[in-house]
């Protein structure tokens, strides 16, 4: 079975890119905004402009988001706290995604931390500064590998069992690992790294359509490089050119790709800049011929 796709109720951009339903309850448009970006330098302490970042997040909901993504690691704590500040009482279909399981011990320094007390402590602050009695997809940001993998997928299964979190998602995993966590819980969501140009993880991308799970890919635009990369002239070339075609810019080529790489995929793009929020959703709107698509499937 293969994700839930249903028509676009409304006419706003980000829902251009079509709709899902996450672990069979969570409908959302396919075109998102993650949330990692609205924090200070290195993902740390708060942005320059926290004005800016409320402002940020008001208009991609207002040009239809109905999911944004984050984690009690961005800032560690801001971008949760800012999300709320923005966005709380929130709209009735907006999704919040957040994760837990990493550390912080300073700017672009991330330590996984599985044990389930850490876990625990984390969804218990996540509910707090989100201002939610429920976490609607909580996702483990990566298995710690000092701890044993069935305890981190017990604690997962427990939130679920108690209510203080709907769907359970994962981050950075292969098949294997998703086959394990699945024994405890239902996997509604895999996050891992991936974009036009780094398809490290295209059989994960494969499985997750394959068995109804949505695939979440983060650092989707390469934060910006692909827009102006020189480590790979010729593939900023070809989607460039197609870009053009389109009277795009290359970034939102790239998010377009995302989108018609699978009907799994949910799109997660994320700025603390007014002016790019609009553009990156935007692309939703792009619709990628089929000579497009084998040109552009060839970067990888």
């Amino acid at each position: 079975m293969t994700p839930n796709q249903a028509t676009p109720h409304s006419a706003t951009p980000a829902a251009h890119a079509g709709a899902i339903t996450i672990g069979g309850e969570l409908h959302v448009n396919r075109m998102g905004f993650g949330a990692m970006r609205i924090t200070g330098q290195g993902i740390w302490g708060p942005p320059t402009d926290r004005g800016e970042c409320v402002r940020v997040l008001r208009q991609a909901v207002e040009l239809g988001v109905n999911f944004i993504d984050t984690a009690d690691s961005y800032g560690p704590f801001v971008s949760e706290e800012i999300i709320a500040e923005a966005l709380h009482p929130y709209p009735a279909d907006l999704v919040i995604a957040t994760k837990g399981g990493l550390e912080r011990p300073g700017p672009n320094k991330w330590t996984p931390n599985g044990r389930p007390e850490h876990l625990r402590r984390s969804l218990e602050g996540s509910l707090k500064r989100l201002k939610r009695d429920r976490i609607d997809l909580w996702q483990l940001h990566r298995i710690d590998s000092t701890i044993p993998a069935d305890e981190q997928f017990d604690v997962l299964r427990e939130f679920v069992r108690d209510g203080t979190v709907r769907c359970i998602g994962l981050s950075e995993v292969n098949a294997k690992q998703i086959e394990q966590a699945a024994q405890f819980v239902e996997v509604a969501s895999v996050q891992n790294r991936y974009n036009i140009v780094d398809r490290e993880w295209d059989d994960v991308v494969d499985y997750c359509q394959r068995h109804g799970m949505a695939f979440i890919p983060w650092f989707p635009l390469a934060a910006g490089s692909i827009e102006s990369s020189s480590d790979n002239a010729n593939a900023h070339q070809i989607i460039e050119r197609v870009a053009k075609r389109h009277h795009a810019t290359a970034m939102q080529i790239a998010l377009a790709w995302l989108l018609a790489r699978s009907p799994a995929t949910v799109v997660i793009p994320g700025t603390s800049k007014t002016d790019h929020v609009g553009e990156n959703i935007r692309a939703a709107e792009i619709e990628l011929s089929e000579d497009e698509l084998q040109e552009l499937n060839q970067l990888g």
